[in-house]
């Protein structure tokens, strides 16, 4: 059980040490973990018969407003300004920035509202279209449906320490504490550790294909062979994608 007198006490070093090195949102513990939600929909052309080349893919890579299991809470909003200034993003493989590992450098990515057991959460969405020659290995594990965790890689920009106590001597880690604890999915995880991080900005730099990520609400949603005629068609997901207003998009074109 962490001292959380300590913890306040030493709180600008833990800031500064988190804003100073690169979050990869896989599992470092195995308290607060929420249970991996299990959505993956695979469809083929029934017509074709050889293997696919390439899937269309829709991944959720993290969800707000539940506390992981690095003790943070994404706050809603929290990628609205990077996914209006970055302009080159990944999906990768367990955070490899190498080329082997990459999966995609071609991305749209948004927010959208996610339901996750009754709490409305914002999940961070990538859509790209993958093909089987650039990961062959990551192609394969997406088309049999493996692929159930995706987590960001990213860098805090803004983020405050709460704590639950009526100790005066934590009054301001207590309002931070109130201000969010509502917006909480798995409250009672929170409320077991007794403090949380509430990020409201960070930096996001891709997203990956994990086992287990340290937020475990971060499935696959849609895994779709590619043929001719669906190559050229919007399917029903990206055409309401773009009806929502809430969204923030971007379409990320790497040029050489």
């Amino acid at each position: 059980m962490i001292d959380l007198r300590k913890l306040k006490e030493n709180k600008h070093l833990y800031l500064a040490e988190k804003q100073n090195t690169m979050k990869f949102a896989d599992a470092v513990i195995l308290d607060a973990q929420t249970e991996p939600i299990h959505t993956t929909t695979t469809k083929a052309d029934g017509e074709k018969k050889e293997d696919p080349t390439k899937l269309k893919l829709k991944a959720v890579v993290n969800t707000s407003n539940i506390l992981d299991s690095h003790g943070d809470v994404h706050i809603k909003g929290l990628w609205k300004k990077t996914l209006q200034e970055n302009k080159r993003l990944f999906l990768l493989q367990e955070h490899q920035m190498k080329f082997d590992k990459v999966i995609s450098d071609k991305i749209n990515a948004y927010t959208e509202p996610y339901d996750y057991k009754g709490s409305n959460v914002e999940a961070l969405v990538f859509e790209t279209e993958i093909n089987k020659e650039r990961n062959e290995f990551m192609f394969e594990q997406y088309y049999k449906g493996y692929v159930t965790n995706h987590s960001v890689g990213m860098r805090y920009v803004k983020l405050e320490l709460a704590i639950n106590s009526e100790d005066k001597y934590f009054r301001e880690e207590k309002e931070v504490w109130d201000k969010y604890i509502d917006e909480v999915a798995n409250r009672e995880d929170a409320e077991k550790q007794g403090y949380f991080w509430a990020v409201t900005e960070a930096k996001l730099i891709e997203g990956s294909a994990v086992v287990i990520g340290s937020n475990q609400v971060t499935p696959t949603l849609i895994t779709e062979a590619v043929t001719d005629d669906t190559s050229k068609t919007n399917t029903q997901e990206p055409a309401q994608a773009t009806r929502n207003p809430k969204k923030q998009r971007i379409f990320i074109n790497q040029k050489s």
